[in-house]
């Protein structure tokens, strides 16, 4: 759920409240959640609360240039893999909020294209929308190059690309 929280956020700590926010938030309402969609709950839970959130959000941001200059100095990435990371995670923040969750979760929660609609209360078209917008975007980010190529999807009645 952290995981989750810090792809939507592209930050550990506030992924971390978003996290505590969520959990606060269902445990209010623990006896009114049906116990077989509890997953779906706490997981819409999140995309909600996480939206709400950035529509919110303050205008002036606390920057790092006022860390001290220890916290700043620049460290070598200690493998490529966590520059791609780093270059992902740069991409998915450049991303609008409702467009990031549906990466998110169709990329890595694995959830399909309906579950995602329930989610965030929106039809199947809209997220197929926002699904193939953002990885036009993320393709496009010059920090990605090459490294994020997703494969085309089969539709599976007719075959044909998505």
């Amino acid at each position: 759920m952290v995981r989750t929280a810090h792809l939507l956020t592209g930050d550990l700590h506030e992924a971390e409240d978003l996290v505590r926010t969520t959990l606060a938030r269902v445990r209010a309402r623990w006896r009114r959640i049906p116990r077989d969609d509890v997953d779906f709950y706490v997981r819409r839970s999140l995309v909600r609360t996480h939206l709400g959130r950035t529509r919110r959000r303050r205008a002036a941001r606390l920057l790092t240039p006022l860390l001290p200059e220890r916290a700043r100095r620049a460290l070598p990435d200690p493998a490529p893999a966590v520059g791609r990371r780093d270059a992902l995670g740069r991409a998915l923040a450049a991303l609008p909020a409702r467009r990031r969750a549906v990466v998110v979760l169709r990329h890595w929660e694995g959830l399909g294209e309906a579950e995602i609609a329930q989610l965030l209360g929106c039809s199947a078209g809209t997220v197929k929308t926002h699904a193939r917008r953002g990885l036009a975007a993320l393709r496009a980010h010059p920090s990605l190059g090459p490294v994020v190529t997703f494969p085309a999807r089969r539709h599976p009645v007719s075959g044909a690309r998505s």
